[in-house]
């Protein structure tokens, strides 16, 4: 799932190769492109789309948004597999296109690339139409500490449960939440209750530095391949049974929910299971 830091980076780059430029056809795949598309203008996703200039490329959480010309927004979830290929039109597909935004002079094509067509295309005049959007908490790069300290104390739980929440704060997934959680010393399955004030701030502060940290490994990794989702640079996520790059340690992973949990047992000691009976544990 594309996370806070690798939309981060194609933000970046949409933003720097297709600001003003003006969309100059749309393609819809016939098979699957409708599954992904939201057309909440009712006017036609592919007819409303053609023929609009991109005036920014912003992101909001796990959201990629694009601004256009006449009131309208494009907003893009890519959810599990989505992803951008940014590409001359000759160039090999990337994946399973759905959905592709044509520019020309010089000839270029966006794709929206979706091998499990999880993702969602909203085109919307009203941004606060589309379902959930407006619930979203404030962006884990832009919450202050004060705000931070205020909302984690309104939540119940595993403290990595409340931190994928995107009403608690928006942008963070399974992944980076493995590695801010390492990064801050804190057991993936402790009770948020259980947490002191120290950890609590420790928590923020691993939160801002593992984000930022890796917005600048992905920039350097992606490059203009917006389609790449680099993540050799992890420290614990999906490294189960390799040595923890702080202690050696060998790295832990749960499974429990549909979801794989990787962590240190040593740098994040507590967090005693109780109720996981469907957990796998290596």
């Amino acid at each position: 799932m594309p996370e806070l830091p690798e939309l981060e980076v194609v933000r970046e780059v949409l933003n720097r190769r297709l600001v003003g430029r003006v969309i100059q056809a749309v393609g819809i795949a016939p098979k699957g492109g409708s599954i992904v598309i939201r057309d909440l203008t009712g006017q036609g996703f592919a007819e409303t789309l053609g023929g609009k200039e991109i005036r920014a490329v912003t992101r909001r959480g796990k959201f990629l948004i694009f601004d256009l010309a006449g009131g309208l927004w494009l907003a893009v979830n890519p959810k599990l597999m989505g992803r951008f290929q940014l590409c001359l039109p000759e160039a090999k597909k990337a994946g399973p296109v759905l959905v592709v935004l044509r520019f020309g002079q010089p000839e270029q094509e966006l794709r929206y690339v979706d091998a499990k067509q999880m993702g969602q295309l909203y085109l919307t005049q009203d941004l606060e139409a589309i379902p959930t959007f407006g619930e979203m908490g404030p962006d884990a790069l832009q919450i202050p500490w004060d705000d931070f300290k205020a909302r984690i104390g309104r939540y119940r739980g595993e403290v990595k449960g409340i931190l994928i929440r995107a009403d608690f704060v928006a942008g963070i997934g399974n992944a980076y939440a493995d590695e801010i959680l390492w990064a801050a010393g804190i057991h993936p399955y402790r009770k948020r209750a259980s947490l002191q004030a120290d950890e609590v701030e420790r928590l923020h502060r691993a939160m801002r530095t593992t984000l930022l940290e890796s917005v600048d490994k992905v920039r350097a990794e992606m490059g203009e391949d917006i389609h790449l989702k680099p993540r050799d640079f992890f420290s614990v996520h999906m490294r189960a049974g390799q040595p923890c790059p702080l202690c050696g340690t060998p790295i832990s992973s749960i499974t429990a929910n549909q979801r794989i949990t990787n962590f240190c047992r040593n740098c994040q000691p507590g967090g005693l299971i109780r109720g996981m009976g469907s957990a796998r544990v290596t």
